[in-house]
């Protein structure tokens, strides 16, 4: 079975920073795009990234989703989410970028970023589009912090953990996302509990039951929760996040089909690639084929 860590390029924060060591990096767009000129490449961090443009064209794709990029669009981007920008003339924006830990000191409550709808791993709710009102007040915010970056003060860091914060709570309250979603109402504390095993398992479980024993509620149960919540069924989600996982590894051209079928847990490359069509109408093969020739 392939190594993990070598499934998909991941860029680690501490690369990425210029003392090798930070949590934290905060830096305008254009000087970002200047210093990293090779990041064009489709890859995963290990880290969180929020990114807003105030100027420029392009395409940014997460997850194997395109979205347009236009001034005042922000993208939220969570560890282990497979991306890639193409931008087309001048950019400008901001772009800030932390650790899994940044905030593990400063909150009680570790899993506090999860309750942002954007900070889920649900692709389409980590691209928000901004009011003019809103863009305003969060372009003050992000000026704050590039300040806050480069006072030196010794409190600098929990200065911009509360000006992140007030930025997310702004956005959360705002209604932008809640206004695209099919689904609405507070996340459900179970449901979030079986989407994180699924990501932690889905390599070795596929069935709803085996998840509802971990979490010790009834099959039927948990799949109410996840057609009340989310519009599916709970072997759905399992599936999707299947199906999620082999297009990241199939972008990988170093590993063959066969590989990646192994490394997913599947009997055999036929059984592998027949899963595969049937939930994203395509064959591995021509999935990878479109892929590079789309370079996402």
């Amino acid at each position: 079975m392939l190594n993990k860590q070598s499934q998909f390029p991941q860029l680690d924060i501490c690369t990425l920073s210029e003392s090798g060591k930070n949590n934290l990096i905060v830096s305008r767009l254009p000087d970002y795009l200047q210093e990293h000129r090779n990041l064009i490449f489709p890859h995963r961090h290990n880290f969180y990234q929020v990114v807003l443009f105030t100027k420029g064209a392009g395409t940014h794709t997460i997850d194997f989703q395109s979205f347009e990029v236009k001034p005042f669009r922000m993208y939220f981007m969570i560890p282990a989410q497979v991306h890639a920008w193409f931008f087309e003339g001048e950019m400008d924006g901001y772009v800030v970028n932390f650790s899994e830990t940044f905030f593990q000191s400063f909150l009680l409550r570790a899993e506090y970023l999860e309750t942002f709808s954007f900070f889920r791993g649900i692709t389409k709710e980590c691209v928000v589009n901004l009011t003019e009102d809103l863009s305003k007040k969060l372009t003050f915010l992000f000026e704050d912090i590039i300040n806050q970056s480069q006072s030196g003060h010794m409190l600098q860091q929990d200065m911009i953990r509360i000006i992140l914060l007030q930025m997310f709570i702004r956005i959360e309250q705002s209604g932008l996302i809640q206004e695209n979603q099919a689904f609405q109402g507070k996340p459900n504390a179970l449901l979030r509990n079986f989407q994180k095993l699924v990501d932690r398992n889905f390599i070795n479980l596929r069935l709803p039951g085996q998840y509802a024993d971990l979490l010790h509620v009834t099959p039927n149960h948990l799949n109410a929760l996840s057609k009340e919540h989310l519009g599916k069924q709970a072997g759905e989600v399992i599936r999707e996040r299947v199906v999620l996982e082999a297009k990241r590894l199939l972008v990988n051209l170093d590993y063959s089909v066969a590989e990646v079928a192994y490394t997913l847990n599947f009997n055999d490359n036929s059984y592998f690639t027949r899963f595969f069509r049937k939930y994203t109408g395509t064959t591995p093969e021509n999935f990878r084929r479109e892929s590079v020739h789309t370079n996402v």
